[in-house]
């Protein structure tokens, strides 16, 4: 007789996810790691600098809605591996690139690649949820924190080392992540989800009307606006801010930042779930307009309770994201594709904006002014009181009896 493990979550398939995650945003975040190697080497200005940056957001941002919107009604289970397929291009064009035009083709097939990956990975992380959808977002959202924290590291270690010719390496990293992705086009395929995904894509049943959808949509946004606007100005100039104010060395500057990406990384693997146990809404309020006690005490505060303070507000702050998006799929069902997208391209793009802009300011200004002027951006999470409400808080007996149609069966455990 066989015995097999039973579980309402797909584990392994969220583990798969999850790594692909840190693969694909790993190579992404490379790309303007590697800015002064390609200044150098083409002798570019900083106008041409800034195309590379804004093809790179354009094919990667900008594309994920429509691609989210397209695979909703027609899923492809195999479009993860293919996307992922265009990334390996990118990065072998990238390390043979010759002229201005080739680096600029290899970033939008990174991009591409890229707006293919957000929003369907997505879409197979909520189908193996098992009900956990907030527990299966963070989870996936987490692999690609660090795959983000990692690509500059691998730049200044292998690529400004060796050269342009070394990002060729990397094309392994989009290898390995095709092999894990065709198994999980293999499991989608396999286990319904992808026709129930169509059904439901076909038959949608608001829980709200229409204008209350334009309107949450619309309050979604701005949160996200002031949530990813602060996270660029202490993931950009949160150095700068330490060097000036306190006189740190660039080494003590740079592990600050890495204890505050810390932070960030276990805030967003941390909403999700409780977003699962107390309601999605709650955790937006809490986690938007929360934190504004901690950003308006920042600027103020000496070493000690700077470093207390930013590690609450990475903490809070990031809890948010993929309670938004979960919230954001439950608000429009059957549009899951291209809610990721959305709200995944909107990330994106606000964070590459912000930092812009937020340095531009600090050129103007000082980098003292921007902190305090960015302090009061999670006052716009009182926003969040007129979000509708589209689910019960579940109790933590109701979340253990949610069981997925779509869990593959796993492997033998004994005979």
């Amino acid at each position: 007789m066989r015995l097999y493990w039973v579980v309402d979550t797909a584990f392994e398939i969220l583990t798969a996810l999850s790594f692909c995650h840190l693969l694909n945003d790993m190579m992404q975040s490379l790309i303007p790691a590697i800015y002064p190697i390609l200044k150098q080497n083409f002798q570019l200005d900083f106008t041409q600098v800034g195309l590379i940056t804004f093809v790179l957001q354009l094919t990667g941002a900008l594309l994920q809605p429509v691609v989210g919107h397209y695979s909703d009604r027609h899923p492809k289970p195999y479009a993860l591996a293919a996307g992922m397929g265009f990334t390996l291009l990118g990065m072998l064009m990238l390390s043979k690139a010759g002229s201005f035009t080739m680096v600029l083709a290899a970033t939008s097939l990174v991009g591409l690649g890229s707006s293919i990956f957000h929003p369907e990975s997505s879409r197979m992380a909520r189908a193996a949820s098992g009900g956990r959808h907030g527990f299966a977002q963070s989870f996936f959202q987490v692999g690609g924190n660090f795959g983000s924290a990692l690509g500059p590291l691998l730049a200044a270690f292998i690529v400004l080392r060796n050269g342009q010719s070394s990002i060729a390496w990397f094309s392994i990293a989009a290898l390995v992540a095709m092999m894990f992705l065709v198994r999980v086009g293999s499991w989608y395929k396999g286990s319904g989800a992808m026709h129930a995904a169509r059904r439901a894509a076909s038959a949608r049943h608001d829980t709200v009307s229409s204008r209350q959808v334009v309107t949450a949509v619309l309050i979604l946004l701005a949160l996200l606006f002031s949530k990813f606007v602060y996270l660029a100005s202490l993931g950009s100039y949160y150095t700068f801010y330490l060097i000036s104010r306190f006189g740190l060395t660039v080494q003590s500057a740079q592990i600050h930042l890495f204890v505050f990406l810390g932070a960030v990384a276990a805030g967003t693997i941390i909403g999700g779930p409780v977003g699962d146990r107390i309601g999605r809404r709650q955790v937006i309020l809490a986690s938007i307009l929360g934190v504004l006690p901690f950003t308006l005490a920042l600027p103020y505060a000496n070493l000690f309770w700077t470093r207390i303070l930013t590690v609450i507000i990475g903490v809070v702050l990031a809890s948010a994201f993929s309670v938004i998006v979960v919230y954001a799929q439950e608000l429009m069902p059957g549009r899951v594709g291209m809610i990721a997208g959305l709200f995944f391209g909107v990330a994106f793009g606000i964070s590459g904006i912000g930092a812009a802009a937020l340095g531009a300011l600090a050129d103007r200004t000082d980098i003292y002014y921007v902190y305090r002027l960015c302090s009061y951006l999670p006052a716009i999470g009182v926003l969040a009181f007129w979000l509708p409400r589209v689910e019960p808080a579940p109790s933590h007996h109701e979340h253990r009896e949610q069981v997925s149609p779509v869990v593959p069966e796993l492997e033998p455990a004994a005979e």
